[in-house]
């Protein structure tokens, strides 16, 4: 991302889960959401399209906000903040 494209939050902790499929990059969301405080933005960046279905029920499990979610050709990048 460009600083043009910066988002309008703080980004917590950037995670990478370019080339790792199901169930590789919900697990290492899920190790993430454990380092950050709450209130905290992680930026995830995937590769694998099921994270379009996986990241969504993992917020919604446990109750963390996806603030945002887009696709930019073959990646996959969503926004997480932490719940309280």
């Amino acid at each position: 991302m460009s600083e043009s494209e910066a988002t309008p939050w703080k980004i917590g902790k950037q995670l990478d889960a370019r080339g790792l499929v199901c169930p590789e990059p919900v697990m290492l969301l899920h190790r993430a959401v454990r380092e950050v405080a709450a209130g905290e933005v992680i930026e995830m960046l995937a590769t694998d399209p099921s994270t379009t279905r996986d990241v969504p029920k993992f917020c919604q499990f446990l109750g963390h906000e996806l603030v945002e979610e887009r696709r930019e050709k073959d990646e996959y990048h969503y926004y997480i903040r932490k719940s309280e």
